[in-house]
């Protein structure tokens, strides 16, 4: 096969796992699980860390001396108005124009809030930023995104943080069909089989940061996504064999001894 690059706007990635830098112990042990998942891309909460902080060994050092690309995410915003502002923040700070839009709509379920995040997103894009907005599983407001002009659409695939796994890959599907953006399935993924499944579904990526962090043993984990994330996209470029109801022959039985008398 040739080389499978994952393009998002005008960068191109051989990793195809996203991770997040939050609910470490501490900052050894998110460096190391970062290093261990292989991620060329990690996202990073804007509200939660000090972007004006200078050299040494804060995390946004040391992931700029692995030479890590930072997506800046809007974790924290309600508003359309605060998503945006968050953005231009960053962009005046040096952080880039990456971006991962994240406008919440509750706070229970920290489901997203569509209607803001499509808003946020026309003006973000209309700005100059490469926006990868952060959504429910819905193939008519993924499109509507995508027309806007986002780089990627990042549906979940259960609530943020519960580990349940991918919970409608029906939905997943029909995005994925109509997509001609990448699709990064963002949140809700537990342990590398979830990863895999999402990946073996055609997704062209996963963003995780709970599963990894909340483990017991978070670089081992980390390790574990980086295989499921790899297993999975091998195994859909490969392209499965259909389901079927009943067996079939592993060995055609065609020219075997005894066939031509009814003996097999």
């Amino acid at each position: 096969m040739t080389e499978d690059l994952l393009k998002i706007g005008k960068r191109e990635l051989r990793s195809r796992l996203i991770v997040g830098t939050g609910k470490y112990r501490d900052l050894d042990e998110t460096m190391a699980a970062v290093e261990a998942s292989g991620a060329e891309v990690v996202t990073v909460a804007l509200r939660r860390i000090d972007l004006k902080s200078g050299p040494g060994e804060s995390l946004l050092a040391r992931l700029s001396a692995r030479g890590t690309v930072l997506l800046p995410n809007t974790a924290g915003c309600y508003t359309a108005d605060d998503a945006v502002r968050t953005c231009r923040l960053a962009r005046e700070l040096g952080v880039g124009e990456l971006v991962k839009l994240e406008v919440i709509g509750d706070r229970e379920t920290l489901f997203p809030d569509n209607e803001q995040t499509l808003a946020a997103a026309k003006t973000l894009v209309s700005e100059g930023f490469t926006v990868l907005p952060y959504v429910t599983d819905d193939p008519v407001v993924a499109k509507k995104l995508e027309d806007i002009g986002c780089a990627a659409v990042m549906p979940l695939a259960a609530p943020i943080g519960s580990g349940l796994g991918v919970r409608n890959p029906y939905n997943l599907e029909i995005i994925l069909r109509a997509a001609k953006v990448p699709v990064i399935v963002d949140a809700g993924v537990g342990t590398a089989s979830d990863a895999a499944f999402a990946m073996e579904l055609g997704c062209d990526a996963v963003l995780m940061n709970t599963a990894i962090a909340g483990a017991k043993d978070p670089v081992a984990m980390a390790r574990a996504m980086r295989l499921g994330v790899e297993a999975g996209r091998l195994a859909y470029r490969a392209g499965r064999i259909p389901k079927r109801l009943y067996a079939t022959a592993s060995s055609p039985l065609e020219g075997v001894i005894g066939s031509a008398r009814g003996l097999v």
